[in-house]
């Protein structure tokens, strides 16, 4: 059974030989684009064994300019499509990291969500995350038209990133959605601000005929506020230790999906376990779980400082779990 095989039977719900795997990091700067990215890539998908090769996204939406003043400056954000230029530096990049890949990898691509896409531009015109995150509020709340048909324009160029994927010949798209921390957006809010524009793009993936991984960031969620993206996803994964949220309650609030996670990604025997913890800590997960439906992951990206021992003894603990089908 390849890699590529297993993923898509854990995908269907049917028996598998193994539990797959699915890990990634954000590379440092210097590796993370260019020769380098796509080296940093290929070594970290054949030095760690997992079956999914994740392809990491920092082609962002740009800023209208440095130093832009938000609310206003979403007026500026232009419409965008697959010819963008940052859009055909992540295709371009995806293409070249695939080549360098047999066909025995499942492969996934990173796309930002809207929340997430929609605060680019205001991170990239010089503010913090978290000063663009409140700015991004405030927009919403005091200039909603503007910022709503700049989300709206996003929304349309995240569509053309999906086309791009799949002219790359891309197997899924990890949907890193964000906005669901009460914190921020109130339930009504969150359903008008963000929601459809989340569901646009998922159902734009699902039209191109590729499989749907929704990745719900950051700690503090309203949970609930995901229930209806399970019809547009085909694996979900979530903070199960940041939110939290179990694997079992998620199995509940997403129905039909496949289940993405069981480990900390800061925390925990990934940081400073040892070999059998690790080992004890895996079975753990899946035997909690249950081998069917199940990919083992970890609640978010992992450090970029991770220790890839302790990340190849979790992805072989899985695989040591074999059993004939």
């Amino acid at each position: 059974m390849t890699k590529r095989d297993r993923v898509l039977r854990a995908i269907r719900k049917e028996p598998v030989d193994f539990v797959p795997s699915c890990f990634s990091l954000h590379f440092p700067k210097e590796k993370n684009s260019g020769e380098a990215g796509v080296r940093a890539h290929l070594d970290f998908f054949r030095d760690t064994g997992a079956d999914i090769a994740k392809i990491m996204n920092e082609n962002l939406v740009p800023s209208p300019g440095m130093g832009s003043s938000f609310p206003e400056a979403y007026a500026d954000v232009r419409a965008f499509g697959r010819d963008a230029d940052f859009i055909v530096d992540q295709i371009d990049f995806t293409k070249r990291i695939l080549d360098g890949l047999d066909d025995e990898y499942f492969t996934l691509g990173t796309l930002h969500g809207i929340c997430a896409s929609a605060l680019h531009p205001i991170e990239r015109s010089g503010i913090d995350y978290e000063k663009a995150r409140d700015l991004q509020l405030l927009s919403l709340r005091e200039a909603e038209g503007t910022t709503l048909s700049a989300f709206n324009r996003i929304a349309d160029g995240l569509c053309g990133l999906v086309e791009g994927y799949k002219e790359a010949g891309i197997d899924a798209i990890y949907y890193a959605a964000l906005g669901g921390e009460p914190r921020w957006f109130s339930d009504e809010e969150f359903d008008k601000w963000i929601k459809p524009f989340d569901l646009k793009i998922m159902k734009a993936i699902k039209e191109a005929g590729m499989y749907c991984f929704l990745h719900i960031c950051k700690d503090g969620l309203n949970m609930q506020r995901y229930r209806d993206y399970a019809s547009l996803s085909d694996v979900v994964n979530w903070g199960v230790y940041e939110v939290p949220f179990s694997l079992e309650e998620g199995r509940k609030l997403f129905p039909g999906c496949t289940i993405m996670g069981g480990l900390r990604n800061r925390s925990g025997v990934l940081v400073d376990g040892s070999a059998e913890e690790i080992r004890e800590e895996v079975r753990s997960v899946i035997n909690g779980f249950g081998r069917t439906g199940f990919i083992l992951g970890a609640d978010c990206t992992l450090a970029t400082e991770q220790d890839m021992g302790r990340l190849r003894a979790a992805i072989e603990a899985a695989q040591d779990m074999k059993e004939e089908i």
